[in-house]
C-alpha cells in the first residue's frame, strides 16, 4: 500500500482551505460532515462557499494566504488555481509536519480524501492512491445498493452496548463471538427493523447466557479454496474465512486466498510438497481437533475440494473421534479448474463420454494403479499430483492400450496469472524440452479432449 489508511479524529483537527472556488467548496461540504474546526482562506470566494460559511464551525478570511494560516493546522487542503501558490503552501505544510493535499494534484499530497460510504457510524473509505477514479466510482455505487441504508442502526446499537459488553466479557474472543450471534441473528434483524426495546432485552438476556458459560463451542470447517483464482471461492467460504480464530492450510492455497483470511487470525501452514511433510496427516488430524475443543473456530483450508484427494474424510473421522462438530465447504477442484481454464472440457460427445480422476503420485518409485481400465478409448483422465511420475503414466498408458498418439496436456498453477499450459502425446511429452520446466502444482490430462485446447482455450495465460 503506497497510502496508509487512517480514520482521524475530527472533532480535534484544526482544518485548513485554501481556496474558496467550487472545487475548494467540495472538499468543504466533505469536510462539514465531521466536527472539525475549519478556515477558509482566499481572495475571492464562490456563492457556495459564501452560503457554507454562515455555518458555526466555518472562520472565512477573503484574502490571500499568509503563514500564519498554517498554526494550530491538522489538515491543509489546497485548491487554487495558481501552481507556484499551491506548491509554495504545500512546502511549508509539509516542513511543519501537517498533512496537506493539493487537490488534483498527487504528488503535493501527503493524504489523499477516500472516496466514502457513509451509514454513519459505519463508514467506508476506499481508495486507488488517485490512479483509477472512475473503478472507484463504480465500486462505491456498487457498495450503495449492497449496504442496507438502516446498518446504522446497527453502528449505533453497538456503541451503545460495547462497554456493557466489555464489562461483563473479559475475552476478547468471547466478546466477538457474542457480537457475531447478535448482529447476524435475531438481535441485528430486531435492531434493523426498529424493534429496539426488543433488541435490547434479547441482549440482555444472551449477555446473561454467554456469563453463563452457554456459548458456542468450537468448530472445524473443511474449506475448499478452489485451484488458486480467488474469485471462484464460494461466498460460503469466504464468510467462514473471515470470522475464523484458527486457519490451518495448505500449500496448495494461494497466497491471494490467503489475503482474505481475517486479518487476525492464527495461521497455521501444514502444507506438504514432494519428500517433504512440514506434519504428518495424523498430526494435521489431531490438531484440528486440538483446536477445537479450546474453543476456537477454526478453518480447514484446503486447495481444491476437500473431499477430492484432499484427505478430508480422514480428518472429519478424527473430529467425530473427539465430539468436535464440524461442517465441509465444497470448493472446485483442481481438475475443473485446470481444464475449464485450460479450455479441455472434461467430456465431448465426439471424445470422451467419462471422465476418471486419479492420483499419480510415486510410491517406492511406482504408481500401483488400474492401468487396464484407465487405458480405455472415449475417457479423459485427470491425475493428481503425477508430475514426477509423468514417464510411468505415459509408459503404463500405452502399454496398456492407449494409442501414443493420445493427446495429453500438462497444466501447471490452474485458474492463476502465471498458469501454464504444455501440450503433446503420450509418446512425445517427455522428449519436449519445456517440459522440464513445467513444477507442481500441475494437473495431468489425458484424452482426445486434449485436441480442443487451441480452438477453446480462452485463459490468457501462457503457454509453455
Amino acid at each position: 500500500m503506497k497510502y496508509f489508511p487512517v480514520f482521524i479524529d475530527a472533532e480535534h483537527t484544526n482544518c485548513l482551505i485554501v481556496g474558496a472556488g467550487e472545487v475548494a467548496a467540495r472538499k468543504l461540504e466533505l469536510v462539514l460532515k465531521t466536527p472539525a474546526k475549519i478556515t477558509v482562506v482566499a481572495p475571492w470566494v464562490s456563492d457556495t462557499v459564501a452560503k457554507l460559511s454562515r455555518l458555526e464551525n466555518v472562520t472565512l478570511h477573503e484574502r490571500e494566504f499568509v503563514e500564519d494560516d498554517l498554526n494550530g493546522k491538522t489538515l491543509v487542503f489546497v485548491a487554487t488555481d495558481k501552481q507556484s501558490i499551491n506548491q509554495h503552501i504545500h512546502d511549508m505544510a509539509h516542513s511543519k509536519g501537517i498533512l496537506v493535499n493539493v487537490v488534483d494534484n498527487t504528488p503535493l499530497c501527503k493524504f489523499i480524501t477516500p472516496s466514502i460510504v457513509d451509514r454513519s457510524p459505519i463508514i467506508i473509505a476506499m481508495s486507488s492512491g488517485g490512479v483509477a477514479p472512475v473503478l472507484l466510482r463504480y465500486i462505491r455505487q456498487k457498495l450503495e445498493t449492497v449496504l442496507p441504508h438502516k446498518i446504522s442502526l446497527l453502528g449505533d446499537f453497538s456503541e451503545r452496548f460495547r462497554d456493557k459488553v466489555k464489562t461483563a466479557l473479559s475475552s476478547v474472543t468471547d466478546r466477538r463471538y457474542f457480537w457475531e450471534d447478535v448482529l447476524d441473528g435475531d438481535i441485528g434483524e430486531n435492531v434493523l427493523q426498529g424493534q429496539q426495546t426488543k433488541a435490547e432485552l434479547q441482549l440482555d438476556i444472551a449477555l446473561q447466557k454467554y456469563q453463563n458459560g452457554d456459548k458456542p463451542a468450537g468448530q472445524v470447517y473443511l474449506v475448499g479454496a478452489g485451484p488458486g483464482d480467488p474469485d471462484l471461492l464460494t461466498f460460503r467460504a469466504l464468510r467462514l474465512m473471515q470470522k475464523a480464530d484458527v486457519v490451518v492450510y495448505d500449500r496448495l492455497v494461494s497466497p491471494d486466498i490467503l489475503e482474505l483470511v481475517r486479518r487476525d487470525a492464527e495461521k497455521i501452514y501444514v502444507g506438504k510438497a514432494k519428500s517433504n511433510h512440514t506434519i504428518p496427516q495424523e498430526e494435521i488430524n489431531e490438531l484440528l481437533a486440538k483446536l477445537a475443543l479450546e474453543g476456537n473456530r477454526v478453518v480447514r483450508l484446503k486447495g481444491g475440494d476437500p473431499f477430492i484427494f484432499g484427505r478430508g474424510g480422514e480428518e472429519i473421522q478424527t473430529l467425530i473421534e473427539h465430539g468436535v462438530d464440524f461442517q465441509v465447504v465444497p470448493g472446485i477442484t483442481a481438475a475443473t479448474g485446470a481444464a475449464s481454464y485450460a479450455g479441455i472440457p472434461l467430456t465431448h460427445r465426439d471424445h470422451a463420454q467419462s471422465v476418471t480422476f486419479t492420483t499419480g503420485h510415486l510410491r517406492d518409485n511406482s504408481i500401483d494403479l488400474n492401468w487396464r481400465a484407465l487405458a480405455q478409448p472415449s475417457q479423459t483422465l485427470v491425475f493428481y499430483m503425477g508430475l514426477t511420475g509423468l514417464p510411468i503414466i505415459c509408459r503404463e498408458l500405452i502399454a496398456h492400450g492407449l494409442a501414443p498418439s493420445t493427446e495429453i496436456a500438462l497444466v501447471e498453477n490452474a485458474t492463476r496469472a502465471n498458469q501454464k499450459v504444455l501440450t503433446g502425446t503420450l509418446e512425445n511429452i517427455l522428449k519436449n524440452s519445456l517440459t522440464k520446466d513445467i513444477k507442481p502444482p500441475t494437473l495431468i490430462i489425458v484424452g482426445g479432449v486434449v485436441s480442443l485446447h487451441k480452438q477453446l482455450n480462452w485463459f490468457t495465460a501462457q503457454e509453455a
